[in-house]
């Protein structure tokens, strides 16, 4: 026997109630909360821009170029207002803008120490070490471009593989026949000896010598200072022997070696570890001549 269900009427079966209709009370505190609300949005983005404009800042002007990217094929400029805090160097205010603005942004750094040389720059007419060059000490807006005189590679960063050659060309690494007697025993160097070629030890590779170099922006083949230097470094050390000493001369006495040298301090004021490059470039010609000498 089937059971039949009694249909339900519209009525029945709707079981929501409409909303009850708030009333003007309600209306207005409402109305009155969303006022508030309003006021306190726009005095916290009141008090963030005037923090904004409270904040220092460092206006920098950077070097962009990129040869791969359609429309970056022309070398400009782009402006990055970067916040400052004391001791702030240029590496730190172009990693900065970098992680911030534009992570395109290319440049080298490694160490941040002034030791490893990487981050040789032109920052405001002249070759510095970003990271030991401190915001405070310039003029805004700092203006940062590749070394000067070597081939761009991409924004910042310039390809230092000429660079590296000339320093090659000189044989920079120890090399002589005088060994010890005994298998165990050291070579020793006098103090004065170390005195004497201590500042040309201290050479980080940086490229920014060469890149001040007139002399070398005209003569690809000139060996530079850089490697001139490392050249002093080796010719002076005593305990490579006569025979080493001669064979450095004969490659510093070369036509694109010593003698291209036109005395202009460039390179020496430019070095960040203050070798007087100059100083030992001329001595190096004083060696070559003396070498030259023959007496009858």
């Amino acid at each position: 026997m089937s059971t039949q269900v009694p249909e339900q009427t519209e009525e029945e079966s709707s079981t929501t109630e409409p909303p009850a209709e708030s009333t003007p009370s309600e209306r207005r505190m409402e109305k009155k909360r969303e006022r508030a609300a309003a006021r306190e949005e726009a005095l916290q983005a009141e008090e963030a821009e005037k923090a904004l404009d409270d904040e220092e800042t460092y206006h920098l002007k950077v070097f962009r170029y990129d040869p791969e990217i359609a429309g970056k094929q022309e070398p400009r400029f782009d402006d990055f207002h970067v916040p400052y805090h004391k001791g702030m160097t240029v590496l730190d205010a172009l990693m900065y803008a970098r992680d911030t603005y534009d992570s395109s942004l290319t440049f080298r750094h490694s160490c941040r120490q002034a030791i490893c040389g990487s981050d040789a720059m032109f920052v405001n007419g002249s070759q510095r070490l970003c990271c030991k060059t401190q915001l405070s000490d310039l003029e805004e807006p700092v203006r940062v471009e590749p070394l000067p005189h070597a081939e761009v590679v991409k924004d910042l960063v310039v390809d230092m593989e000429h660079f590296y050659d000339q320093m090659e060309a000189v044989e920079p690494y120890f090399q002589t026949n005088d060994l010890p007697d005994g298998e165990l025993e050291e070579q020793r160097q006098s103090r004065e000896n170390r005195e004497k070629v201590k500042m040309s030890t201290r050479c980080i590779w940086c490229g920014a010598c060469m890149s001040s170099c007139n002399i070398a922006a005209g003569d690809n083949e000139y060996l530079g200072p850089a490697a001139i230097n490392k050249a002093y470094r080796f010719t002076m050390d005593e305990r490579e022997g006569e025979d080493m000493k001669q064979q450095r001369l004969e490659i510093l006495e070369q036509e694109h070696g010593v003698w291209r040298c036109q005395t202009q301090f460039s390179c020496t004021e430019v070095c960040p570890k203050d070798i007087p490059l100059t100083e030992h470039i001329q001595e190096l010609k004083r060696e070559a001549v003396k070498n030259n000498l023959k007496f009858w």
